[in-house]
């Protein structure tokens, strides 16, 4: 169990990072797993009064509140419709529908947990954060950023430029921790492979030789024009040995780094037959 020593209801984001600057004090999200910690900590600072629990959608993008939940995302029918179900689908076996009722995007973004399977999706989708002092960035640089950043996470956006959207995960169990976790996607006409839980926080593997190129002609508006099922089927297995070659893999109680490569290569072999597939059914 942990303890905190006082408990504020921020009425600003202003006032949220300010408290936020003093290093015992932290931020609350769902809190359900801050509460598996056993440490004292300062002022636990919460945003419920902040409206940051709302998803709203403009032509160009999704933003999605960093106070709103995994279920949210997941029932949500526009932003599942523009991913042809693969939010749904990356959130459904996280332990159960009361667990995802309180856990938040911003905790499962901020915490950048190897076995995210919210961080995997999102980095497939090309999404950005909004951070209250240093503003937008792509998530994939906010990935990087250290550890001991102390700002205060506000929205996820989701920009709609990605096509043919696939998620896959390999459990031992349905509700257990992903033992890897593959998102695909097509963005801006060149594909991207994110692979988590490898068991390594999710890592995108952009198709830079172009070994996809022609396997399915995508125009903006996601009309798609299949090749030859024999040189698709060809092209596929080369960029699935691809994405397993640029992924570092390691071993833990879930399973082996040997495993999981070879996990690697058929998801994500999968993933880009389904998006394939996705992307044929909107001609």
């Amino acid at each position: 169990m942990f303890y905190y020593n006082q408990y504020v209801r921020a009425q600003s984001l202003d006032e949220a990072y300010e408290l936020y600057q003093k290093k015992p004090n932290f931020v609350l999200g769902g809190m359900l797993w801050l509460k598996m910690k056993n440490k004292t900590l300062g002022t636990a600072i919460d945003l419920c009064d902040l409206g940051l629990d709302q998803i709203d959608e403009d032509e160009n993008e999704f933003r999605i509140g960093a106070y709103a939940t995994l279920r949210q995302i997941e029932t949500h029918e526009a932003l599942n419709a523009y991913t042809h179900g693969a939010i749904a689908e990356s959130v459904r076996h996280i332990v159960g529908v009361q667990f995802r009722n309180v856990a938040t995007v911003g905790g499962s973004i901020w915490g950048r947990f190897g076995f995210s399977d919210v961080m995997t999706i999102f980095r497939a989708l090309g999404a950005k954060v909004q951070l209250h002092k240093a503003g937008i960035m792509d998530l994939d640089e906010f990935a990087a950023l250290p550890r001991t950043t102390r700002d205060v996470l506000v929205s996820v956006i989701v920009p709609k430029n990605a096509k043919g959207v696939v998620y896959l995960s390999q459990r031992n169990q349905s509700t257990d921790f992903p033992v890897l976790t593959c998102a695909v996607a097509n963005r801006n006409g060149r594909y991207v492979a994110v692979i988590g839980a490898s068991p390594y926080m999710a890592e995108p593997v952009w198709d830079e030789d172009g070994i996809l190129d022609g396997i399915a002609e995508v125009n903006t508006d996601g009309n798609a024009a299949l090749t030859d099922n024999s040189e698709n089927n060809a092209k596929i297995d080369k960029f699935a040995e691809y994405v397993a070659e640029h992924i570092r893999f390691g071993s833990n109680i879930r399973a082996g780094a040997e495993y999981r490569e070879i996990i690697c290569r058929v998801l994500t072999r999968r993933a880009v037959t389904q998006s394939l597939d996705i992307c044929d059914d909107i001609m």
